[in-house]
Parts: C-alpha cells; structure tokens; sequence
C-alpha cells in the first residue's frame, strides 16, 4: 500500500480520468438518455475501482469526483442562499375553462404573434437550483420563500441524476444555474417502508414529503440512502443567445448532461394542450413516479420577456392540477376503530379498487352522524374519493344498485377492543369507550406520546407499540422508561442495533419541553397550541395540576369545555400516578425560563398563525419552533394575531391578515427572526 501522501504517479493519474469519464458517461446514458449499455453490477464495479484507487492516492479526489456522491461528514445545519433570480411560485388552473382563460390573457397580451406552448410534466417533489461555475457543481439550493433558500450542496451531490461536472459540448458556460426537481419513486419509498416497518419506525406518507425531508437531512450520507431523483426543466443563468424556445432549453439541458422527463410535448394550439393534459391525467399511475399535475409554457422565450410577470408569479406559464379522483367499489365492511381518549370511529372496509396510483381497501367514513346522514349500508356500491394527500372518503352510495337486503346501519353498542359499553358523547356526535385499560386506548396513547407533535420517539411505530401492549411489557407511557435491552429483544423483528436506538430515543425524550409533555398526556381538546400557553401561563405541571377552573379559564384559548377536561384528567388517581413516575424518570415537569433579550424573550406570549405550503419544514416543526422559543400557535387570524407565517399558496387567511394589518413573515424573515431575535 502506497503512502497516504504519496503522489499519484502518471499512469494512475491517467486510469483515474479514464474511469472517472467511463463513470459520468454511463451515468450520462443511464439518467439523461434512458439507454443503459452496461448492468449495474459492472457500473459499481468501476466505481469501486476509482474509490480504491482515490484511497490509495488521495491527491486524485477532486470535487466533482463520483466517488463524492457517497455524502460526507454531517453539517450543524444550513446556511441561506440569495437567489438573484427568485425561484417563483407558479398559479394555477383546474379545469378545461381556465386553462382557456389563459391562453386568452396570453393572446391578448401578445398580439397578433402566433402562440404555441410546451407542456411538462408537474412533477410532485421539491424545487432545487443547480449553479455551476467553470463546469464543476458549487452551489445547490432550495427554494425556501423564493428569494432565499437553503445551500444544501452536499446533500446534492449524493443525487446520482446531478451532474458534479458539465458535459464538455463545445463553449462551456462561465457560470451556469439550472432549475429543476428533486423527487422519489414509488418503488424507493416502498423499499424505505419496508425497512422502517421492519424496524418498528413510522412510515413515509409519500413521496413528496419524504423527499423534501430528505433533501434537509443533516447528514449527507443519510441522504445519499434515500435515492433520490432529479429532473432539468429551465436554464436561469447562462443560456446561449442560439437557444430561443423552451424547447430548446430543454434540449440544451439534456447536451449538457442533465435528465429531462422525457414526456413533454410541444403543442401547436390550447386544444392540443388540453388532450394532451387529459392524457396524462389518465395515464399518470404507470410513471412509477407521482405527479399532481402539467406545466403549460409559452415557447418563444422573447415572448417569456414581453409577458413579465406578477409580484408572485411569471405570466408565461400555468400549472394545470389534475381533479380529486373517484372510483366505484363494494362497501363490505364498517369496522371500528377505538382511539386514545376511546371515541369510535367507522371505516370503511372495501373491495380492492385502483384510485390515486394505489390500491385502496380502506376508507374515512368521519363519525357515525355522518354515516347515517349519507345512509351508507353494507354491501352498498359507493363512490370514494381521493384528493392530494388525503385519506380516501367515501362520498356516497349508489341508488340503483343497493341490494334489496341492504338494512341500515346499527352504531355498536359494545366497544369492539374490550367488550365495555359505548357511551354517547355529551357533544351528541361521538360514542366512546369508559374504559381506559381497554387494549386499543392504550396502544393509541403510546402512540400519541411518542409521535413527533409529543415525545418524538424515533423508532416507537405502530408495529413496535403493538409488541409492547401486547407482550404486557407497556400499559401506560411511563412504562417506556423502565424497558431494557433484553425486554426490546423480545420484539419480533427488531434486531440489537434498532433495540439500542430505542432505548437512546426513549432516554431523549426525557429533555422534551413541557408544552411538548402536555401534548403527550392525551388530554382531551390539549393540542400543541393550548399546550403551551399552559405551559406559559403555570410555568410547570405541579401547578397545571392543581389548577382550579378559575385559574384554567384565565389562560387564553381555554373556555369551560377545555378546563374541564384538564380538570377530569387530573382528578384520575390512575393520572397522576403515572406523573409522579415520569417526574420520577427525569421528564421536564419545568418550562424553560424565558431568557433576557434573547429570542426566546422577543416571541414570549406572541400568537402566530401559520399558513400555506411550508418548504422549510412541516407544519409541526413551525409550531414547535415557536413554542420553543415562547411562542403561541392560533389557528385562526384576528385583531390578536401577532405574525402570519405565510408559505406557498397562502389563502383566505393570508388575505384577512392583510386587511387586518397583522405583519405577514415568509419563512425566511421568521428563521432570520430565530437566528438573530429580531
């Protein structure tokens, strides 16, 4: 083995840029052109050559190097990027009129200059832009609110699909940014959700979601696991004067070595555009990947210029979002689940029927009032609905085919998980389950406290929550501080290394805040919002929990309805036992102390309400921010409103802030407010 800092000799040099070149041409041929000429088996083998070679003589590493893919050491967190181009927001269309309407608007601002579009795939992922300098990647951000984002270099660089060095194709650009879309396949988050549930962890809900968490994970190696996608669609910053349409754009891309979806079409009328819509609108689930929509854009970039734009959005282009789906199938079934507090809710129990690129067998029938306002008898044929990401609903039957012996529903009686009787809900809407030893209850509220709202328990999935229950390992959430190695290794399917991760969760989860504890008890009406202004306002759980009604009344948000349910659950002895042993077991029974000019000082007793599509983190992480920094989370604009945290696509509520004067923040001005309390 030579020395470490021994230079390469010239012949290793060259079989270093002969494998390098031989690895981004058959990557070239893999992602841009779809024409593949060696296996994957071979194209590993090459590049595990260049690594060995690369760790015999280090001088060789260089930046855009193959073998950099594989994700370096973990960062602490990003820092912002300015785009001197804003990455836009994009307005919307959803039927065959408006994308008319748009073509009219478009002819009317142009004149008697012919139109043609080129229509593109709406992937469903996140944004991303490329900025290359001399050839070789330095720069990938996020799109963030538009004018800023986040440098997630490195975490880009483990995405096969970007190229860390242009193709050399004749004049290089001095400095080049592309535009495109980071995204996951189905069968990728399969095979990730397979891994999570065999490891006891909560599954990904989608691709999209899962993708965009991705792209911010801390640690590029992680990410570098995830196989994550990407596709060109725009060239911002050095496009040649010789490449005057989009089409061309596109063509130009794919030279330079990146991966264009390969379906677009270049449409010659609005007609042609709307068929060509409502093909894809048909054949989307055969793509192995989501998308929730098209992109129609104006050809002739001279007319992109001549259109401009709004304040939010170019005037050159449109997305089209295809319709909430619908399909037909057999209702055999209402089943009923039991949650945490012991409500019990219908769900529909289905054929087998393709709806939304996925096979649905289960579907949201709400409450029982709604069930038997919408009349919906077993062996009944039904239309369910799914739009976006949410859960399939049934939305109603079909009249002509209800068989003759179809009877109307009867609400149980008994609680199907423990057999004790279901009371009606003074609300009138619910019926429940009394009894809180009843196996399901306890299943729900171990999950609860360990989800990410709550404790954050990485790893305790449904799966593995289900072991403890049922193994009598786990009745109450204090339990989970006293499980040791060997009671994890009881669990089927959950190997030492996952068992020791649990165990590391568990024992973190002991520093979450106490709004975040207060979340974590279940408390009937307590979500994260009310949770923190009790927090605030008593300081600590010993005081919550001596709280009178005169006292829970004062705190805002709280009405009689609330406080009695904080007053009912600590009035159980069986409560506040298990809080005497979580205090026992070093949870934060404190809130923190608000510190003196610090951020936690400028959000103290501040209400924010948060809106629209968030790109820097879910929802949930927002609020949790907020919390942790003395923040309050509303969820409906008024006088009283602090701040609106407005994301993509902001509504109604974006509007009333408005024209109530309350100061609107993009993501980017509240994580500056954050970092620097102010």
């Amino acid at each position: 083995m030579a020395n470490r800092k021994e230079t390469a000799p010239a012949d290793a040099a060259a079989r270093h840029h002969e494998l390098a070149a031989a690895i981004d041409e058959h990557s070239y041929r893999y992602y841009v052109l779809a024409d593949p000429v060696i296996s994957d088996r071979e194209f590993d083998r090459l590049l595990e050559q260049l690594k060995k070679l690369e760790e015999q003589y280090p001088d060789l590493v260089r930046p855009d190097s193959p073998t950099q893919r594989v994700g370096g050491t973990p960062v602490e967190g990003f820092t912002n990027v300015h785009h001197e181009v804003p990455m836009l927001s994009i307005d919307n269309t959803y039927n065959e009129n408006e994308i008319r309407a748009f073509d009219r608007r478009t002819r009317k601002l142009l004149g008697s200059e012919p139109v043609t579009y080129v229509v593109e795939l709406k992937m469903d992922g996140v944004s991303l832009s490329l900025r290359y300098e001399a050839g070789s990647l330095v720069r990938a951000a996020t799109r963030g609110d538009g004018a800023t984002g986040d440098d997630v270099t490195e975490n880009a660089r483990t995405i096969r699909a970007c190229p860390l060095r242009l193709r050399e194709t004749g004049a290089m650009p001095e400095t080049l940014e592309v535009r495109g879309e980071v995204y996951m396949t189905v069968a990728t988050l399969a095979q990730l959700n397979e891994e999570r549930e065999a490891e006891g962890q909560e599954l990904f809900r989608n691709p999209r979601n899962t993708a965009a968490g991705s792209l911010k994970l801390l640690d590029p190696r992680a990410v570098a696991k995830r196989q994550l996608q990407f596709v060109a669609y725009d060239v911002v910053t050095g496009l040649p004067e010789s490449v005057v349409t989009h089409d061309g754009v596109l063509q130009y891309l794919k030279t330079l070595g990146f991966p264009v979806n390969p379906n677009y079409r270049h449409c010659r009328d609005i007609e042609e555009v709307i068929a060509f819509c409502n093909h894809w609108n048909t054949a989307r689930h055969d793509l192995g990947y989501e998308i929730d929509g098209m992109v129609i854009k104006v050809d002739l970039l001279a007319q992109h210029k001549r259109l401009g734009r709004t304040a939010k959005s170019p005037r050159w282009l449109i997305a089209y979002k295809f319709p909430a789906e619908t399909a037909r199938s057999v209702l055999r079934n209402i089943e009923i689940s039991v949650g945490k507090s012991g409500v019990f809710t219908p769900v529909a129990e289905l054929d087998p029927v393709a709806l939304g690129g996925s096979i649905v067998r289960r579907a949201s029938l709400h409450n029982f009032d709604e069930l038997q306002r919408k009349d919906l008898r077993i062996g009944d044929l039904v239309e369910v609905e799914k739009a976006g990401e949410i859960i399939p609903q049934v939305l109603r039957f079909v009249p002509e085919a209800r068989p003759a012996d179809a009877v109307p529903y009867r609400i149980p009686e008994q609680c199907p998980a423990c057999g004790s009787p279901g009371v009606k809900d003074p609300e009138g809407v619910y019926y429940r389950c009394l009894n809180t030893a009843c196996p399901a209850q306890v299943r729900e509220r171990l999950r609860f406290f360990a989800g990410k709202s709550a404790l954050d328990i990485a790893g305790m999935g449904p799966a593995v929550v289900e072991q403890l229950v049922d193994k009598g390992l786990v009745v109450n959430p204090a339990d989970l501080y006293m499980l040791t190695l060997s009671d994890f290794m009881q669990l089927e399917r959950l190997g030492e290394k996952s068992a020791q991760k649990l165990i590391a969760a568990i024992d973190a989860s002991r520093k979450r805040p106490l709004n975040r504890l207060i979340v974590g008890l279940g408390i009937r009406h307590v979500g994260s919002r009310i949770a923190s202004s009790l927090a605030e306002h008593f300081g600590s759980l010993h005081a919550l929990a001596e709280a009178d009604r005169a006292a829970l009344t004062q705190v805002q948000d709280v009405g009689d309805i609330i406080a009695d349910s904080i007053l009912g659950y600590f009035s159980v002895a069986e409560n506040r036992h298990m809080l005497e042993r979580l205090e026992k077991y070093g949870l934060t029974f404190a809130a923190a102390p608000v510190q003196e000019g610090g951020t936690s000082s400028l959000l103290a007793g501040k209400s924010f309400v948060v809106t629209g599509t968030l790109i820097s983190g879910t929802r949930e992480e927002i609020h949790s921010q907020i919390e942790a920094a003395g923040g309050r989370i509303a969820s409906s604009v008024s006088k009283k409103t602090d701040f609106l945290i407005a994301g993509e696509n902001a509504g109604s509520k974006l509007t009333k802030a408005q024209a109530l004067g309350v100061p609107i923040l993009t993501e980017a001005l509240f994580k500056e407010m954050l970092e620097n309390g102010k």
